[in-house]
């Protein structure tokens, strides 16, 4: 973005609510991405119910979970700008109405053509109120460690809320009804309109600046098509026309997307913003984490399921030793990392992260929860716990309070590509492998769980690069107790 038609908004010009009551706010804030981040992955355990009540063709019902996935995939880019350029406690306000109406509708729908336009609709929410409420919870925040604790709290809250979805959607259908799991965002949308008109602060933003319509466009397009493709790859060929053509497009697009912004006065996603090393490689390493996340959670449940034989509330509370291990690591992260340093740190977790999934990779026809998977899964949700957090905000490193829109809006793509990623490419090799072995005689059983064990080493392999990368190009950065550009660090001693 041209600075000479944005000014930066220095941080002692946000206006700064007393200390509990910003406290207060940001639980507010976290809150909703806290709904957010369960609604990514409450669904999952309800589609059987689903299909069930409305008669939904296998192949149609994919799209409950793709139309929310592609939605914000593609518009978080923009709505990230878009808050940067614009009320953003009326954006999220807006942002909360529109999610808690999709939700409504998705609630109520009695055919599979209106949930999944709602389902579209939810997506959008997504991408306008995300961006908007992080940049708020940052500029209420002007000393840095209180930022990096404000930001890890969020990061941490965002992970965690993915983790509980699927043991919510399980309780909940199981007890009452799949409609339920989208009925319950009404009430808590209900709370945090309420809140946020008392506790949450307005934040001044120049209003000169406008966004470029051609590289909204390419943007948004470029996004949204290699999403689409992505998502395809779970269930078509890689080279088929159905993932082959939106891939390429995707590229396409994307190539064109980043031409035009050299170009334009007002760039959608200024090129400078990826300079600083330790944001864009912070971006990056949340597509390897998010990448290996989804596919150990894909892959784990497919493996209680099939050889377990638990049911989908089983399934679902089988996760909760995890989440209370990533709940440890969010408090590590939140509380510890601010004073040392974030680059060991993570390049820890992300080497423990990868150690788990090297000890899930020892699974065989019998499943051995206690032994191996409870003790593999900790240990994972606990390095997850302290990433999360963390690379939320190192994503913010060196930004100003006028990019911070745009910073969470970017990181938030990220964190939907590597998931994309991680399903797309992690899990369907996994499982076509399987296949060709059982094609090629094997045992079907045996076939599958060298499939799921393919699964998992690939993903321990991710961990371990994204772990090189935070060593080669993180910083040696800690939080400072003085304002200044988000993400204000000292130089530690090396």
């Amino acid at each position: 973005m041209s600075t000479e038609n944005v000014r930066s908004v220095d941080l002692c010009e946000v206006p700064q609510a007393p200390y509990a009551r910003r406290w207060l706010a940001l639980g507010v804030l976290a809150l909703v991405q806290f709904m957010l981040s369960i609604d990514s992955t409450v669904v999952n355990v309800a589609l059987p119910s689903i299909q069930g009540d409305l008669g939904f063709q296998p192949a149609g019902l994919a799209w409950v979970m793709n139309a929310y996935s592609l939605t914000a995939g593609g518009f978080l880019l923009l709505g990230g700008r878009v808050s940067d350029l614009a009320d953003r406690k009326r954006l999220f306000m807006i942002g909360v109405v529109l999610f808690a109406g999709a939700s409504l509708v998705s609630g109520v729908a009695s055919n599979p053509g209106t949930l999944v336009v709602a389902r579209f609709a939810q997506g959008l929410g997504v991408a306008v109120v995300s961006p908007a409420a992080l940049a708020l919870a940052v500029l209420m925040f002007p000393d840095a460690r209180e930022r990096a604790r404000a930001i890890g709290m969020w990061g941490g809250l965002a992970g965690l809320g993915g983790t509980f979805g699927v043991v919510i959607g399980g309780v909940v259908t199981s007890a009452i009804s799949w409609r339920w799991i989208f009925l319950i965002n009404l009430p808590i949308a209900v709370v945090v309109l309420t809140a946020s008109v008392r506790l949450v602060p307005r934040s001044p933003v120049e209003r000169r600046a406008r966004i470029e319509p051609w590289g909204a466009v390419l943007g948004t397009a470029a996004m949204t098509t290699l999403v689409y493709g992505l998502l395809n790859a779970s269930s078509h060929a890689w080279g088929g026309a159905a993932v082959l053509v939106p891939v390429v497009a995707g590229v396409v697009l994307l190539g064109a997307f980043i031409a035009s912004q050299a170009l334009v006065r007002d760039p959608l996603l200024p090129l400078g913003f990826f300079r600083d090393r330790t944001r864009s490689a912070a971006n990056v390493a949340a597509i390897l984490g998010m990448a290996s996340f989804m596919t150990m959670f894909f892959v784990l449940t497919l493996y209680l399921q099939d050889f377990g034989h638990y049911s989908a509330l089983r399934s679902g509370l089988a996760y909760l030793p995890f989440g209370l291990a990533m709940l440890v690591g969010i408090y590590v992260s939140t509380n510890l990392l601010p004073r040392i340093g974030i680059k060991f740190g993570v390049a820890g977790a992300f080497l423990i992260g990868a150690a788990a999934m090297l000890s899930l990779g020892q699974i065989g026809g019998s499943l051995h929860y206690a032994q191996l998977v409870l003790p593999a899964t900790l240990c994972y949700g606990f390095a997850q716990g302290v990433i999360f957090p963390a690379l939320r905000y190192a994503a913010l490193h060196g930004a100003t309070p006028s990019e911070v829109g745009l910073a969470g809006g970017v990181q938030n793509t990220t964190l939907q590509l590597g998931g994309s990623l991680g399903l797309a490419v992690l899990v369907t090799v996994a499982l076509r492998h399987a296949g060709a072995l059982a094609a090629g005689g094997a045992n079907p059983q045996e076939a599958t769980v060298d499939g799921y064990v393919l699964a998992f080493r690939i993903g321990a392999g991710v961990m371990l690069a994204a772990a090189l990368l935070v060593l080669f190009f993180f910083e040696h950065v800690a939080a400072a107790a003085r304002p200044g550009a988000l993400g204000a660090t000292r130089k530690e001693t090396p």
